[in-house]
């Protein structure tokens, strides 16, 4: 099958580089994956799970959320907060969806709500994964 370049990168590290045969990831729209010679594309993503398939090892990382270009064979996935599956820290996510909890009967009604419960909603399914996947 053949491969291509991937880069997972936050604004302070490199967190993946390497060769891969599928990426599949959590589009703002919902889940997409991604071959060699897969048309050009530019993607909003949503908080979820990463997953890198090669021919040597198969890995996840979690990003909380970011922009994914795939373009003459390179797929480089941007984002704010990004780390392998295992170092994730799955505390920190659950106090982040208790504060966007309680801070929520103080958004105003109209779109903002809207985001903000959209957000809560993928920030605990990904919570759901998460405990989960690292319970196994």
């Amino acid at each position: 099958m053949p491969s291509f370049q991937v880069s997972l990168v936050r604004p302070d590290a490199l967190v993946f580089s390497g060769q891969a045969d599928q990426v599949d990831l959590p589009g703002a729209e919902g889940d997409m994956g991604v071959l060699a010679g897969h048309a050009p594309i530019v993607t909003m993503l949503r908080p979820g799970i990463v997953k890198v398939f090669a021919s040597s090892r198969d890995e996840e990382f979690v990003v909380m959320g970011g922009v994914a270009e795939f373009a003459r064979s390179d797929l480089t996935i941007l984002t704010e907060a990004a780390a392998a599956i295992g170092e994730f820290d799955v505390a920190g996510l659950k106090a982040q969806i208790e504060e966007r909890e309680r801070n929520l009967p103080t958004v105003p009604i109209g779109q903002e709500l809207d985001r903000e419960i959209a957000m809560l909603d993928h920030y605990r399914s990904l919570h759901r994964y998460l405990t989960v996947t690292t319970a196994a």
